[in-house]
């Protein structure tokens, strides 16, 4: 029996619309190149599948000159500068698309993933890429401790410096303050022979603090009595 007639509707299942299109695109791809050797024909081919990959086949050696003849038979001059544009544009895309690619599966390697089509050179060639990668890595790395090092002994050295200050500070106010005490316990000096004079000569440190005050005429009378 014959094969029954395919509904053409979007297929639902995704597995099945994948293995359908990869079958009818190596169809078609195989198509255009038949009918270019045959036929002798120029024949360019462009696909892009519902993931934004790009499958295409040129009969010539490069497949913007097929395009820019199909531009040249069906467009006027007038929109000749719009088309140019679109095609700058266009090659700028799988330039771009060619490195994001080329960098994902580089990014993949890196994390040791996608290996397998790697050849033994190739493999050499990204543990060398690594190593180098984890060198720069150690060595900012080192520098950062360096740097915090460096920044805690100048803050330590600051912290040494304020407190010898301090401790000079202290020493100096600790020197003034004994030095004003015994001149408060020792009191002015003198040579006379008059009691009056012994006796404001004992009493100087009582005048020389208000504190004591309390009680001092009282005592100097009684001084005087006798």
């Amino acid at each position: 029996m014959g094969r029954g007639k395919v509904e053409l509707k979007r297929i639902e299942n995704k597995i099945s619309r994948q293995v359908t299109f990869a079958k009818r695109r190596n169809g078609l791809l195989k198509k255009a190149y038949e009918l270019s050797v045959l036929c002798d024909a120029e024949v360019a081919l462009i696909i892009f599948s519902s993931r934004g990959r790009l499958f295409e086949f040129s009969s010539s050696s490069c497949i913007y000159k097929t395009l820019e003849r199909y531009r040249s038979c069906n467009y006027s001059s007038e929109a000749s500068a719009p088309l140019e544009a679109e095609l700058s544009n266009y090659q700028e895309y799988l330039k771009l698309k060619t490195r994001v690619e080329f960098l994902q599966t580089t990014q993949r390697n890196i994390l040791g993933e996608d290996l397998g089509p790697l050849s033994t050179k190739e493999l050499d060639q990204l543990e060398n890429q690594i190593e180098i990668s984890l060198k720069h890595i150690r060595t900012a790395k080192n520098q950062q401790l360096l740097d915090q090092l460096f920044e805690l002994k100048r803050k330590e050295q600051q912290l040494q410096d304020a407190n010898k200050d301090l401790r000079r500070k202290i020493q100096e106010t600790s020197g003034d303050n004994t030095f004003h005490m015994t001149c408060q316990d020792v009191g002015p000096s003198g040579s006379s022979g008059h009691a009056n004079e012994d006796n404001q000569e004992v009493l100087n440190p009582a005048v020389c603090d208000p504190s004591l005050h309390i009680g001092y005429q009282a005592y100097f009378n009684q001084l005087n009595n006798e």
